[in-house]
C-alpha cells in the first residue's frame, strides 16, 4: 500500500516532521534486519578439542600435521575455532 505526502500548504518545518514520521521507521527495519550483530568466535584449547572430539593429544597432534583440522597460534599457546571443528563433524557425516 503506497502511501502519498502532500506538502502543499505545508510549512516547511511541518512537511521535514512528515518525512521523519514516515521514512525513519523503514530505514531502521531495513536497517536492522541487514545489520545483524556479529557473534564472537570461541577459541579452544587442545585439551579442549580432544575432550570435545573424543581423541587424544597423539590424534590431535596427527591431524594438525595432516592439515586435516585448521588450528591458529599465538606465542606458544595453540587455538582451534569451534565453528570450524562443528563444520569438520558436519561435513564428515556418515548417513
Amino acid at each position: 500500500m503506497k502511501e502519498i505526502l502532500q506538502f502543499i500548504g505545508l510549512a516547511p518545518s511541518d512537511f521535514i516532521n512528515q518525512l521523519i514520521d514516515k521514512l525513519v521507521p523503514r530505514l531502521s527495519d531495513a536497517l536492522s534486519k541487514q545489520f545483524q550483530p556479529k557473534e564472537a568466535e570461541e577459541y579452544l584449547t587442545s585439551f579442549e578439542v580432544c575432550k570435545l572430539l573424543k581423541i587424544n593429544h597423539s590424534t590431535l597432534f596427527r591431524w594438525r600435521q595432516e592439515k586435516k583440522i585448521p588450528s591458529y597460534g599465538y606465542s606458544t599457546k595453540i587455538y582451534f575455532k569451534r565453528s570450524e571443528i562443528d563444520e569438520i563433524i558436519s561435513k564428515n557425516k556418515l548417513s
